[in-house]
Parts: structure tokens; C-alpha cells; sequence
């Protein structure tokens, strides 16, 4: 059995539709298919998503856009006709909105999260009646039905685990189950958002419900690459990746695959296959709990722009216990998040997203964790990018930290900062948002120049 998401490029008109349906029957094996709401049709068009997004949004604070909500409508209304569907599931589409634009918005987050979601639902709906128009035995079911359900957390639910028994029933449905992504239900029956492009999430979560032997996740191109292509032309192809490595490349500005998508996934062992709707025969790239490390020790490279760090030294800091969890404790305080605590001796940095900040927030902060921690100095870096270097083999190979300082230091990039995961499978450079570019071209001339990857 497998179970195949796509995702919204693949599903943005009636053209792209046909190909699923092709890539559907073609394998008697696929027995659940989960949806994304309609993608962009050409590069400056607008996701069904975030028309919805809009749409919420006027109805929250002017009680009514009906214009939106049409040409929301009408983007489902155009695949239709390019399918030659009958006029009543867009009736149904248009009745099941509307209901929902005019319910209660007492609760803006839960509102948001409901007129979200219906972007998924209402697809599922309509592209259940296409298969059916064609003879295809399927059925749409509504996450709630199925008894997916999540946590209390709007834009960011997470899997309850008694959701993986309920959906094991589904195995026991007759014909495909097509299936919307993005979103569950918690137990007061309310519906509940996974964090954006969470489709992929709701395609693992139902790849480990039924037990399936794959998850395949169709998108727009044909592998994982190297490396993101806007900024090597051409990058090499991966073949083959672990979990691990696939998490922290999504982490760090991969945009494949979401970053949490993997989890139930890897916790039930399945192998995620990624494939393109648009090439369906291409090999793609198949990520596994662990591969044989045949090529070099870097499997590929991941940046991503935004961080500040905070710098605070002290003298003597190691011999002060407790001195990182009540620096932290203070960010917790002030409602911040951080990606990561490089140390040393007698200096802490710690890395975070600045748009979590203001300046007022940012000095109040070090004002803080001066007086707070007895700091002998506390500095904030802005405009600084992370590049990831990841591979399993790393920890294994004698010398790949300083293959990657020697590369940067010869492109003229200067290393603000650098960690490695405890896990060793990734190891972390911080850079000026300046140099990003130029610093993932230099590593990449250095781990790929002659690779055939695996």
C-alpha cells in the first residue's frame, strides 16, 4: 500500500490534474491520496491559501467580502470546467464557503484557521468527483470522519497519538480516499492548522496511520538537489538520503519538503519517495532511515537568512552553574525562541530569528541579561545567514570542518560563528547575509566537484 501526497503546483488546474489522475491508476498500490489546495498556475498567480488568507481577513475586520470569496470560488470553478465537471460540486464548494466566511468569529485564530483549511477541503471534494467521473471508485473523507485529531495550537497543531489507530480503519474502505491535507480536528471538534505547507505533514501522519510500505510526495521538480538551484546552476542530484539529513537540509532553508513533515514518517519506519507530477518517470529521491555513505561526506548544503545572534561573555562563566538556563529563561520570559547555543569558556551565543524582536523588545533584552546575569558584555549581530553542511558520513571522515573553513576562508567569507550538531550528521557556519551566496557557492565547489552522488 502506499499513500501519495501532492502538492499545490500539481493541483492548480484541470491540465495538472490529469497528469495525477494518470500517476494515480497507473499503480493499483496507491490507496490514499492527500491533497493541497490549488498552487500557483504561472509565477505571478496567487495560491487558493492565500486568497482565503485575504479573504478571512476582510471578513474579520469589515464583516464581508463576497468579491474574494468569489474569486476564490472561481479558481475551483476553472478546473471544473477544464474537466468538464458538473456544475454541483461547485455549488457545493460555493455553499460550504460562504457557511463558513459567516460563522462565528468570536475567536479570530480558530476562524482564521477554519477559512485556511478549507482550501484542502474543498479540492479533496472536487477532485474526489472527478476520479468518480471517470469510473474510479473514490471517496472524499473529511479528517474528522477519519478521527484525525490534534492539539489545541491554531497554525501550529501537533498529531495526537491515538489519531494513528482511527486512521488504520481507513485501510478498510473500499476504492482511493481522497484525503485534504493541512489540517485536523482537536477532540471539542474544532478545526485546527499544521504550520504552513503542513499537507506534507498530513501525508506522512496518514503514511503511519495506514501502515503504508511508502509515502510518496509529488511536487514540481525531479529530486532533492545538492543544493538550491537559484544559487548553484545545475547542482547535483540526491538519489538517496536518510531522515536525519533530510530534517536538518528542510530546517535550514530546503524547501522540498516542510521540515516536520518527516516525523511520523521516520517513526514508523516508512520510506518517503519525492517524486515530479511533471515527470513522473524520473528516479526522484527516496529518503530512508539509513543508506550506505558510497559518495563524500557532505550528502548536500542548506542556507537561510534572518538570524541575529547575542553574544554574552563573562568571566569565569563555566564555573557558574545554572548560567545558560537562566539566560535562556530570560528569552522564554520575553516569548523568544532560539535555534542554537554555540559556547565557549567564558562567552554563550545564542542564534535567533530577528523578526521576533523590535528594537525597544531588543534592548529591554540585553538590558536584561546584563543586570540579570552580571554580564561583562552583551552584543547583538544582526543580518546573519546559517548555512548548513549536512551528511552522515561526517562523522566519519577525518578533516570535513576543516575542508569547509579552508573553502569559505579562500572565497574571502568571514565565519562569524560555527557549531556542529551533536548528532555530527550537520555542522552549522553563521555568516553576513551579505556573503551567503558566495559562501555556499565556495563550500559547494569543495564536497561536489566531481561527486557522483547516492
Amino acid at each position: 500500500m502506499k499513500v501519495v501526497k501532492f502538492g499545490g503546483s500539481s493541483l492548480a488546474s484541470g491540465a495538472q490534474l490529469e497528469k495525477v489522475f494518470q500517476i494515480v491508476t497507473a499503480d493499483p498500490a496507491r490507496k490514499a491520496v492527500v491533497v493541497s489546495a490549488p498552487g500557483k498556475r504561472f509565477s505571478n498567480d496567487t495560491k487558493v491559501t492565500d486568497l482565503l488568507i485575504r479573504c478571512a481577513e476582510h471578513y474579520l475586520q469589515k464583516g464581508a467580502a463576497p468579491e474574494l470569496a468569489e474569486t476564490v470560488i472561481e479558481r475551483y470553478a476553472a478546473i471544473a470546467r477544464e474537466l468538464d465537471l458538473d456544475i454541483s460540486i461547485i455549488e457545493r464548494i460555493r455553499s460550504d464557503l460562504f457557511a463558513l466566511l459567516n460563522s462565528c468569529k468570536t475567536n479570530p485564530d480558530r476562524y482564521m484557521d477554519a477559512v485556511k483549511a478549507s482550501g484542502e477541503d474543498n479540492n479533496a471534494k472536487l477532485i474526489a468527483a472527478y476520479f468518480r467521473r471517470h469510473g474510479v471508485k473514490a471517496e472524499y473523507v473529511n479528517p474528522k470522519e477519519a478521527g484525525l485529531f490534534v492539539t489545541n495550537e491554531p497554525g501550529s497543531a501537533q498529531v495526537l497519538p491515538e489519531s494513528y489507530d482511527h486512521l488504520y480503519r481507513l485501510r478498510n474502505r473500499e476504492g482511493l480516499i481522497i484525503f485534504p491535507g493541512f489540517f485536523g480536528y482537536t477532540k471539542e471538534h474544532e478545526i485546527v492548522t499544521f504550520s504552513r505547507s503542513g499537507s506534507d505533514i498530513t501525508g506522512s501522519i496518514l503514511a503511519n496511520g495506514l501502515k503504508a510500505d511508502l509515502y510518496e510526495n509529488f511536487t514540481d521538480v525531479d529530486a532533492v538537489y545538492s543544493v538550491n538551484p537559484s544559487i548553484v546552476p545545475h547542482p547535483k542530484e540526491i538519489n538517496e538520503l536518510t531522515y536525519r539529513e533530510m530534517r536538518e537540509l528542510s530546517y535550514a532553508g530546503f524547501s522540498v519538503f516542510h521540515d516536520e513533515a518527516l516525523i511520523p514518517a521516520f517513526r514508523a519506519g516508512i520510506p518517503v519517495q519525492i517524486k515530479n507530477t511533471n515527470n513522473p518517470d524520473a528516479k526522484g529521491t527516496r529518503v530512508v532511515s539509513s543508506r550506505d555513505n558510497t559518495n563524500g561526506p557532505v550528502i548536500g548544503i542548506a542556507s537561510d537568512t534572518g538570524f541575529c545572534s547575542i553574544y554574552i561573555s563573562k568571566y569565569l562563566m563555566n564555573r557558574e552553574i545554572g548560567f545558560g538556563r537562566k539566560a535562556l529563561h530570560i528569552l522564554e520570559e520575553e516569548g523568544l525562541t532560539y535555534e542554537h547555543v554555540p559556547s565557549g569558556i567564558d562567552d554563550i551565543t545564542i542564534i535567533l530569528r530577528h523578526n521576533q524582536m523590535d528594537s525597544e523588545l531588543e534592548q529591554k533584552l540585553v538590558t536584561r541579561l546584563k543586570q540579570e546575569l552580571q554580564a561583562d558584555e552583551v552584543t547583538v549581530r544582526h543580518n546573519l545567514a546559517l548555512i548548513m553542511v549536512v551528511g552522515e558520513a561526517m562523522r566519519h571522515n577525518v578533516g570535513t570542518t576543516a575542508r569547509a573553513s579552508k573553502a569559505l576562508s579562500g572565497a574571502g567569507v568571514n565565519i562569524e560563528m560555527i557549531n556542529q550538531g551533536s548528532s555530527e550528521v550537520s555542522m552549522m557556519f553563521g555568516v553576513k547575509e551579505e556573503q551567503e551566496k558566495h559562501a555556499v557557492r565556495a563550500l559547494y565547489d569543495e564536497f561536489f566537484a566531481g561527486v557522483l552522488l547516492s
